[in-house]
Order: C-alpha cells, then structure tokens, then sequence
C-alpha cells in the first residue's frame, strides 16, 4: 500500500483538494472498494483552515506527513503566494527521499517555487501559464497538455486534468483495469492522453447526434481490429479527407493517427492485463497487425515492452480447487 500525503493550506478550494482524496481515497465513492493507498492530507500549520466555499477543514496532520510518503500531492497554489520554507524543505527532502512529486493545476506553482523544475519542463493550467513562466524563467512552463509524467514530479493542467493526471498514475501503479474501473465509479473517461490539448476551440452541436466527428470517433473504437484507411474513415463522417482532418484535430487537439494509435495501445493494454492471448492475437485484435509492430508502438508510447507490461499487471488466474470424484 502507498502512502499519499495531500497539502492544504488556508484559503483553498475543496474541490481541488477532493481530486486526490476522491482518486487515491476512494473517498465518497459508494462501492468503491478498498482502496490500495493510504491518504493522509496535512499542512504546515495543523488545525483548522478556512476555505472560499463557507466552511473550514479540520487538519490533524502537519508535514512530517511527507516523511513516510510515497505520492506528495500539491493540489493547487496561489499566484505569488510564497512558498513557505518548511514546505519548501519538506518538498525537496521527500524528493531526495524517493517520493514522487505531485502538482495539480496551479500546484505547478509551488514546485516551481521549489527548484524541483529547474531547467525542466512542467504543465500548468493555461491561464496562469504565462504568469508562472515570467516568474520562474528556469523552468519551461508547457500549456498545451493535460499532464506531464517526468517521473519523479508530475503536473497537470486544472481540475478536469487533475483526474486525468491521478488516474494515469493509478493507471501506472495498478494497470488500466483498475484505472478504467476506477473511472467508471467516478463517471470520467478512462483515459485521456497528457499530450491532449488543454483547450479545443470547437462549437457544441445542437443536437447530440449532430456530431460527424464523435460518430466517427465511435465507428473508430469498434473497429480496432480492421484496417482504418483515413479516406474510408472519413467517409464514415460524411467529409473528405482534408476536411475530416481539420475537424478531427479542431475536436479532440490530435490527429486522426495519433487518436487512434493511442486507441489501439490502450486496448492493448487492457488486453494484456486480462487475458491469456498471444502477442500476435492481440495485434490482431487491436489493428497494429503483427507483434513486431505491436511491441514497437507499445514501446515508444509506454517506454516498456508488451511482455514487461503484462508480467507486472496481469491479473492472476483464479485458483480452482480440485473436488473429488464420485462413483
């Protein structure tokens, strides 16, 4: 079990604050389960903090939380709100120690405000993107992403993000089953890739089926395992090429191939977790057509091999008691 230590300080929203509790914690979601991380939120000054929404938190817990931590957790900042030195201290400690460092949305702001970024890139909510890339020029401040994993510091955008960011790193500790089951308590998607635009300037149709790109988004996902030529696909939208492109892009801040590549890896995935099939069936199954293929897409999106992946989350295979015959 980790442990994931959440800050809080005087003056933030508990909606930022719920983002983390509600992934890790499982907390509020009825049938949720038992959840595999123990979550302690803590402040600098324990006790009771004010919050914007009428009502104050009791905290309990003050930094030495970090201290036992495997996930610190910064759920949001102020703009221009110094970073106090304990925190700071306890910050880089943690890190040193092997933590891993979490920002979500304006969370960026203190660890940039640690030097934990310095000459490192790091992504924030758009709108106070510029401002933290002003103040903190030794660290390139990225607004085009949902989320960003270095590895030992992850951030991520607002609070929609932050979803997508704590799920990604479920998603990395236990696999996608449990991420996608996850999801599904919370009614969010199961997966949106960091890479993901922050911001898509597209229009809201007027009629929920009046949207050519989500019914071909839909046609996409039930074909995996087909050949998805673009022409034909963009047929599907009643567009032509060109125009299918632009729109596609327009929608979802990615291209038709980059889309559907990370379909099929996501698919992949899942079926590397839940079944027994062989390489080569599951390129099949998920349209990269062979296991050379599949091993080399899998590889540069995820950074490790089919087989690594299945071997660390695949789940194992219920033990069936033998029961003795009768005559």
């Amino acid at each position: 079990m980790r442990t994931v230590a959440v800050l809080a300080y005087s003056g933030m929203s508990p909606f930022h604050l719920s983002v983390p509790t509600l992934v890790f914690g499982r907390m509020g979601i009825e049938g949720g389960g038992t959840s595999p991380y123990r979550v302690v939120v803590c402040a600098e000054h324990p006790g009771i903090l004010t919050t914007p929404a009428g009502f104050d938190l009791v905290v309990h817990h003050g930094l030495d939380a970090f201290e036992r931590a495997d996930l610190v957790v910064i759920p949001s900042w102020e703009q221009h709100m110094p970073l106090p030195d304990a925190v700071r201290t306890a910050l880089r400690t943690a890190h040193a120690r092997g933590a891993t460092i979490v920002g979500l949305c304006l969370g960026a702001w203190a660890i940039a405000a640690s030097g934990l970024a310095d000459g490192r890139e790091i992504t924030t909510h758009w709108a106070g993107a510029v401002d933290l890339a002003r103040t903190f020029p030794a660290v390139d401040v990225r607004a085009d992403t949902l989320w960003s994993d270095l590895g030992d510091v992850i951030t991520s955008a607002g609070v929609a993000a932050a979803l997508d960011c704590c799920l990604h790193i479920v998603r990395g500790h236990h696999g996608s089953a449990a991420a996608t089951e996850l999801a599904r308590a919370l009614v969010t998607a199961p997966h949106r890739s960091g890479s993901q635009a922050q911001y898509i300037p597209v229009a809201v149709p007027q009629a929920a089926d009046d949207d050519p790109i989500e019914r071909a988004m839909v046609w996409a996902r039930t074909h995996l395992g087909d050949p998805i030529d673009l022409d034909g696909w963009a047929m599907v939208a009643l567009m032509s090429r060109r125009t299918f492109t632009r729109h596609f892009r327009e929608r979802t801040g990615s291209s038709p191939q980059q889309w559907l590549l990370q379909q099929r890896t996501d698919r992949a995935r899942l079926l590397l977790e839940s079944t027994d099939d062989t390489m080569d069936r599951i390129a099949a199954d998920t349209g990269f057509g062979t296991a050379v293929s599949l091993r080399h897409h899998f590889h540069r999106i995820l950074g490790t091999s089919p087989a690594a992946h299945r071997a660390m989350f695949k789940a194992p295979t219920p033990h069936r008691e033998l029961l003795p015959t009768t005559r």
